[in-house]
C-alpha cells in the first residue's frame, strides 16, 4: 500500500523524471489501437454518405474513450511512483485491458459492445478504486476519491449502452463520456472536502516525456500509412509524390510540435491545483494533435489507393482537416501560448491556408490536394522556425 512511510511520488525533487521502460512497453498496445482507429476512418469513407456522420460520431466517441484511458494512466504514473510493483502490475492490467478494446473496437457498436463498455468501465474505474484504497489515511487520497466518484456515475451509463445496442447505446455513451471529459477539465469536482488540489503534485518533466512519446508513436501512422499502401500495388509516378508528401508532412509536424515556441518541457506553476489543470489543457490538446495526425494519415493513405479523380469531399475534410486539427492543438499545447492569449501567428495563418486551399482541390486529382497539404505544413513549419528561433536547450540544427 502507498502509506505514509512507504508513499514517494514522482513530484518530489529527488524522484526520477523519465519514463520507465513498462510505460513505453504500455504504449504498444496504443500502436495497434490507433492502426485501428485509423482503419476505421478509413472505412467510414467508403459508407453511403447517408451514414456518414453517424459512423463519424462513433469513431470519435471510441477514440476519445480510447484517450481518456491513456491520458489518465499518464497522470497516474506522473503523479505517483511508476518503480512500486503495485502499480506496475496495475499498469500491466490496463494495458492487457487496452488490447481488450482495441480487439473489440471495430464492433463496439455491435455485436462486441458489451464486451467493449465492461471492459472499459473496468479500467477507469479500477484504477482510481485502488487508488484510494491503497492512499487511505494520505492527503492525496482525496484525487482519486473525486476521480473515482465521476468514473462510477458515467460507468453505470457504459453498462447501460452496452447492454440497450441501436441507438440507445451511442445515447447512453455519449453521455457517459460527456460526463469524463468534463470532469477532466473541470479537476473533477465533488463536495469532498478540500476539493481543489487534494495535495497532488505532478512531475511534468515526466508528463512532458510521455506526451511527446505518444505524439511519436501517432506520426508512425503516417508513415505506415502511407507505406503499406504503396507496398503491395508498388511505386508509380503519382503514388511516389504521394509517399514523398507524407514525408514531407511527417518531418513537418515533427518540426513544429518539438520546436515551436521550444522543446515540449516542464511547466512551472505556483500551486498543485495549477499544475492539474494546466496539464489537463496540454492533454485535450494532445488529443487534437494525434486525431489530427491520424486523419492525415488515413488521408494520404486513401490517395494512394483511389488516386483516380473525382475527390469525394469527404476524403477532402480529412486531407485538410487532419493538419488543421494538428495546428490548433499544437496551438494551445504550452501554457506559454495560453498566458498569451493563445494565439501564434504561424499556426493561425497555416489553418487559414489549410481552409482556404481545400475548396479549389475538388476539381483536381487527389494528388494535387495531399501534395498542396504537405507543402502547407512544410511552410509553416519553416515560417514558425524563423518566427521562433530555436533555443540553446533545442537538440537538432533544424
Amino acid at each position: 500500500m502507498l502509506t505514509r512511510a512507504g508513499f514517494r511520488g514522482l513530484g518530489d525533487s529527488t524522484s526520477p523524471r523519465g519514463a520507465t521502460v513498462l510505460e513505453l512497453l504500455f504504449d504498444i498496445v496504443y500502436v495497434f489501437a490507433l492502426a485501428r482507429l485509423a482503419g476505421r476512418i478509413g472505412d467510414d469513407l467508403t459508407i453511403v454518405r447517408h451514414t456518414l456522420l453517424s459512423e463519424s460520431g462513433q469513431t470519435l466517441l471510441i477514440f476519445t474513450a480510447m484517450w481518456m484511458i491513456w491520458s489518465l494512466n499518464a497522470m497516474m504514473a506522473s503523479t505517483f511512483d511508476p518503480g512500486r510493483t503495485d502499480l506496475q502490475v496495475l499498469l500491466l492490467t490496463t494495458m492487457f485491458g487496452t488490447l481488450i478494446l482495441a480487439v473489440s473496437l471495430p464492433q463496439a457498436f455491435g455485436e462486441r459492445g458489451v464486451i467493449f463498455s465492461i471492459t472499459y468501465v473496468v479500467l477507469q474505474v479500477g484504477r482510481p478504486l485502488y487508488l484510494t484504497v491503497a492512499l487511505r489515511g494520505h492527503p492525496m487520497q482525496r484525487g482519486p476519491a473525486r476521480v473515482l466518484t465521476w468514473h462510477l456515475v458515467s460507468g453505470v451509463l457504459w453498462i447501460a449502452g452496452g447492454a440497450s445496442g441501436g441507438l440507445g447505446r451511442g445515447v447512453f455513451w455519449t453521455i457517459a463520456l460527456s460526463i469524463e471529459v468534463l470532469g477532466a477539465a473541470t479537476n473533477w469536482p465533488t463536495p469532498i472536502r478540500a476539493n481543489r488540489g487534494g495535495g497532488v503534485r505532478i512531475a511534468f518533466g515526466h508528463l512532458a516525456e510521455r506526451y511527446n512519446q505518444i505524439f511519436m508513436i501517432a506520426l508512425a501512422e503516417v508513415v505506415l500509412e502511407a507505406g503499406a499502401a504503396v507496398s503491395f500495388p508498388g511505386l508509380s509516378t503519382e503514388r511516389t509524390i504521394v509517399l514523398v508528401a507524407a514525408f514531407l508532412a511527417v518531418v513537418a509536424f515533427w518540426r513544429i510540435y518539438f520546436y515551436h515556441i521550444g522543446p515540449i518541457r516542464a511547466a512551472s506553476a505556483s500551486s498543485a491545483g495549477e499544475e492539474l489543470q494546466l496539464s489537463q489543457w496540454a492533454s485535450f490538446s494532445l488529443l487534437l494533435i494525434v486525431a489530427g495526425i491520424i486523419c492525415t494519415a488515413v488521408g494520404f493513405g486513401q490517395v494512394i489507393e483511389e488516386p483516380d479523380p473525382p475527390i469525394d469531399w469527404a476524403l477532402l475534410v480529412v486531407i485538410f482537416g487532419g493538419p488543421a486539427l494538428f495546428l490548433i492543438g499544437r496551438n494551445y499545447l504550452e501554457p506559454t501560448t495560453r498566458a498569451a492569449g493563445g494565439r501564434c501567428r504561424a499556426l493561425i495563418l497555416g489553418v487559414v491556408a489549410l481552409a482556404v486551399a481545400a475548396p479549389p482541390m475538388m476539381f483536381l486529382r487527389p494528388v494535387a490536394a495531399v501534395v498542396s497539404a504537405a507543402l502547407i505544413l512544410t511552410g509553416i513549419a519553416i515560417y514558425d522556425g524563423l518566427l521562433h528561433p530555436r533555443g540553446s536547450d533545442a537538440n537538432p540544427a533544424l
